[in-house]
């Protein structure tokens, strides 16, 4: 099968075509063609070895020193089972599905083998494969954080910092979906973008600063990096939560102060990745409440031209990745 390799961290042009063994279906597995998967910030983290400060070292052993120990990246698909392990019992062969593996990777190919146990769920009926995949990492992080971690509720003010990026944009829909009021934080070009996604509020960040507008929320989410406690702390309510979606290892390691001397919190760390948080996002989709955004669309050959604009670091919504059928 077609795959993309990895051959090393670096630039995107590390990535290359090349052929590789078909996965072979175990008992309790479930053999996928993928039909489209995406490029998400985590795919490029890994590639370019660009992650938040402290954690250099945990990523290359996590990954691998030299060069990935999984060269074949990608953390999200949608295709059809074309076959199924002798106890399966959950899927058969024909199903449209859609899953998220971002322990194993290796959605980048033509293939992918996934447990039924695992994050894999039925597409809904109403997206087509491109459209599956896009909203698969950003909307299981912003349900995870906002529903599971923050514990959402109606008439919260909610303030999405990085709104036009993957999560960004999910976080604004599923913010909505609960109820909140919520606000935006983007560039001056992505402000009616993230408008058409129902964010109520939005705060261009080129002409003003958030934090210095007089204005205090129930929970900000940050998926820039750039909104550390000590910057926001004025921004939470009393009991606030600041969601520190993308936070560096010192900025982690004040969590526990801040829990002891404020009545606010800081909650950071990688996303669970639950099959129910993918039906509960299934389902949204099916009805209509959470959309997709898809801001440019490769073919897997060209999956280092779409690194390339993950790198630019000004990509709208996801970047999704086709297959030939």
């Amino acid at each position: 099968m077609k795959a993309i390799i990895a051959t090393g961290y670096g630039p995107p042009d590390v990535l290359r075509l090349q052929e590789v063994e078909k996965p072979v279906p175990k008992d309790q597995e479930v053999l996928v063609k993928i039909h489209a998967t995406a490029v998400n910030s985590g795919d490029w983290r890994i590639r370019s070895l660009e992650v938040p400060p402290g954690f250099g070292i945990f990523v290359r052993l996590a990954f691998g020193f030299s060069r990935p120990r999984q060269p074949i990246l990608g953390v999200v698909l949608a295709g059809k089972v074309e076959a199924v392990g002798k106890d399966v019992t959950k899927f058969r062969a024909g199903d449209e599905v859609f899953a998220m593996d971002g322990n194993k990777m290796g959605c980048h190919a033509e293939y992918k083998t996934m447990p039924e146990d695992g994050v894999i769920v039925l597409k809904p009926g109403n997206l087509n494969f491109e459209e599956a995949a896009a909203i698969t990492f950003g909307g299981m992080t912003a349900i995870n954080y906002l529903r599971e971690r923050a514990g959402i509720k109606r008439g919260d003010k909610v303030l999405v910092n990085g709104a036009s990026g993957a999560v960004g944009i999910a976080a604004v829909q599923v913010a909505k979906y609960f109820g909140a009021q919520v606000t935006g934080v983007c560039s001056t070009a992505n402000v009616g973008f993230v408008q058409s996604f129902g964010a109520d509020k939005v705060v261009d960040y080129t002409r003003e600063d958030f934090t210095g507008k007089g204005e205090t929320y129930d929970i900000i989410m940050d998926n820039v990096g750039n909104a550390p406690y000590s910057r926001v702390k004025n921004a939470l309510r009393e009991g606030g939560r600041l969601l520190a979606v993308v936070s560096g290892l010192p900025e982690m390691a004040r969590i526990p102060w801040v829990a002891l001397t404020s009545s606010k919190k800081v909650i950071a760390g990688p996303a669970d990745e639950r099959p129910e948080d993918l039906r509960f996002l299934a389902e949204l989709a099916e009805a209509g409440q959470f959309r997709p955004a898809i801001s440019r669309r490769y073919p897997l050959e060209q999956m280092a031209e779409a690194h390339r604009y993950v790198d630019t670091g000004h990509k709208q919504g996801n970047v999704v990745v086709t297959l030939e059928d």
